[in-house]
C-alpha cells in the first residue's frame, strides 16, 4: 500500500520553495541596487566637498596657486561610521596641498571622474576634478582629488539589503499562511464529498450527484462509471444466482428422486432405468448452467462494450458453420454459408461465435430431417447483417415474436431451455446491432441479426 501523503502540505512546500528561489534572485538584485544607491548618494557627498574646494583655489600675488580648504568641505563627508577622508590639490607644477600619496582618477576634466582604489591598505573612493583659477590675465589649471573611506557606503549597502530581505520574508510568510486557507477552503467540496460517500448505505451504487469544482469532475465521472460497472456486475450476480436457483431446482431433484429409485430398484433393468434417467437430469443441468455462464459473460461484457475491438464476422460464421456441419448431417440438416468473404464489426469474438452457434443449434434441433440451413453474412451502406434460415416446419408469427424472451419455448418436446434465441438478442445489443425473428408456419424459421458497419474505423 503506498504511503499517503497531505496535499495540503505538498502545495504549501511546493509553493514556498518558488518563493524562496525568487526571494533569492530578488535579493542578489536588491543587493546590487543597495549598492548603486549608496554609491550615488554617497558620491554626491564626495562631490560637494569635491566643488567646495575647487572654489577656494586662488592665484597668489606671486602667480603661484593657494589652496584655503574649508572645514565644512570635508566636515560633510564625516559619518558615524567613522570614516577616514583625504584630499589632495595640484597645480601645474605637481602637488601642492593634501596628501602627496594619494592617488588620483585619470582622465579627470570639468565633469567629475570617480574610481576605487586603496590607500594606507583601506578601499576608497575618490572623485577628481580639474578646473583653473583666473589670475585676471590668464588661467591656471588645477585638480583637485577627495577621497573617503567606504565603511559607511557599505553600511548604507547593508541596511537596504536587511529592509527588502525583511519585505521579503514577511511577504513569504503571508503567501504561506494565504495558501494553507486557501487550499483548506478549496478542499472543502472533497471532504463534502468523501461525507457523501461515507454515509451511503454498501447497496447504494447511484451516481454520485455532489457538486464538486471542475478539476474533479473527471474524478466523480470515473467513480460514477466505476459504480455503474459495479452495480450492473453485481446486478448480473444476482440475475444468474436467481436463475441459477431456479433452472438448476428442477434437474436437481429429478436426479436425487431418480437415485432414490434406483437404490430401491428390484431389478437391473429398473435401477439402470432411473441411472439414465439422473444422467439426462445431470445433462440437462449442465446444459442450463452453460447457458447462465454465458448470459452472465454478456452482463459483464456489457458495461465494457466501447472497448470491443474489432473482428471478422464472416470469418467468424465460416468457422462455426463447418464446426457443426457434422452435427447437421447427423439430423438431417444440409448446412452451408454464403455471403461475404469479410465483413468487419465491434464484437466480442467468443460471443459472437456462441449466437452463430446457437442460431445453428436452433435450426438443427427444430427444422427437422431434410430441411436446409444457411449461415449468411451481408454488408449493406450502415450495417453488417448476419442471417441463419432454415426451410423447416416454422412457426405461427404470433408465437415466434416471444422466442427471443428467456426460458420462453414453444417446443416442449424437444431439449433446450428457452435461452438461446435470448442469449443471441443479448448478444447482438451488446455490439450495438438488434436481431429479429421471422417465421410463419409451413414456411421455415429465419433469424436476422444486424451489426453496425466499422469499415469507417478500419
Amino acid at each position: 500500500m503506498s504511503r499517503s501523503y497531505s496535499l495540503r502540505q505538498r502545495l504549501l512546500a511546493g509553493l514556498l520553495l518558488a518563493l524562496v528561489a525568487i526571494a533569492a534572485a530578488a535579493v542578489a538584485d536588491s543587493w546590487r541596487e543597495a549598492q548603486q544607491t549608496a554609491t550615488q548618494v554617497s558620491d554626491r557627498v564626495l562631490a560637494g566637498s569635491i566643488l567646495a574646494i575647487a572654489e577656494r583655489v586662488i592665484v597668489a600675488e606671486d602667480g603661484g596657486l593657494e589652496v584655503d580648504v574649508p572645514y565644512v568641505a570635508l566636515e560633510m563627508l564625516t559619518s558615524s561610521a567613522q570614516d577616514r577622508v583625504f584630499y589632495r590639490v595640484d597645480g601645474p607644477a605637481g602637488f601642492i596641498t593634501g596628501y602627496n600619496a594619494l592617488p588620483t582618477v585619470p582622465g579627470a576634466g570639468s565633469d567629475i571622474v570617480y574610481g576605487d582604489s586603496t590607500f594606507h591598505g583601506e578601499p576608497i573612493r575618490l572623485g577628481s576634478l580639474q578646473r583653473a583659477a583666473s589670475s585676471g590675465v590668464s588661467a591656471i589649471p588645477f585638480t583637485v582629488t577627495v577621497a573617503e573611506t567606504m565603511i559607511a557606503r557599505s553600511l548604507l549597502a547593508r541596511s537596504l539589503l536587511l529592509q527588502a530581505a525583511i519585505r521579503l520574508g514577511v511577504l513569504i510568510a503571508a503567501a504561506a499562511v494565504v495558501v494553507w486557507l486557501a487550499v483548506g477552503l478549496s478542499l472543502r467540496p472533497l471532504y463534502r464529498l468523501r461525507g457523501a460517500i461515507a454515509e451511503r448505505s454498501p447497496s447504494d451504487l447511484s451516481p454520485i450527484a455532489q457538486a464538486v469544482p471542475r478539476e474533479v469532475e473527471g474524478l466523480v465521472d470515473t467513480i460514477n462509471s466505476f459504480m455503474t460497472r459495479l452495480s450492473s456486475a453485481l446486478g448480473a450476480l444476482r440475475h444468474f444466482t436467481g436463475n441459477a436457483s431456479h433452472q438448476l431446482r428442477t434437474p436437481m431433484a429429478i436426479v436425487r428422486t431418480q437415485l432414490a429409485l434406483a437404490r430401491r430398484a428390484g431389478t437391473a433393468a429398473d435401477r439402470d432405468a432411473a441411472i439414465a434417467q439422473a444422467d439426462a437430469a445431470v445433462e440437462h443441468a449442465e446444459r442450463v448452467l452453460a447457458q447462465l455462464l454465458l448470459l452472465a459473460r454478456i452482463d459483464e461484457a456489457a458495461s465494457d462494450r466501447a472497448h470491443l475491438p474489432l473482428v471478422d464476422l464472416a470469418e467468424i460464421a465460416r468457422a462455426v458453420a463447418a464446426e457443426r456441419v457434422p452435427e447437421a448431417n447427423s439430423a438431417g440438416i444440409d448446412l452451408g454459408y454464403e455471403g461475404a468473404e469479410h465483413a468487419l464489426v465491434r464484437a466480442d469474438a467468443m460471443l459472437t461465435g456462441e449466437l452463430i452457434g446457437n442460431l445453428i443449434a436452433n435450426a438443427i434441433a427444430y427444422a427437422g430431417r431434410g430441411a436446409e440451413a444457411t449461415v449468411s453474412v451481408t454488408e449493406t451502406a450502415d450495417a453488417v447483417i448476419l442471417s441463419v434460415t432454415d426451410t423447416g416446419a416454422g412457426l405461427a408469427a404470433d408465437k415466434a415474436a416471444h422466442l427471443g424472451q428467456r426460458f420462453s419455448r414453444e417446443h416442449g418436446d424437444k431439449p433446450g431451455q428457452g435461452l438461446g434465441l435470448a442469449i443471441v438478442g443479448e448478444i447482438a445489443g451488446l455490439s450495438g446491432g438488434s436481431a429479429e425473428i421471422r417465421s410463419d408456419r409451413g414456411k421455415g424459421f429465419a433469424v436476422t441479426v444486424s451489426f453496425p458497419s466499422s469499415v469507417g474505423d478500419v
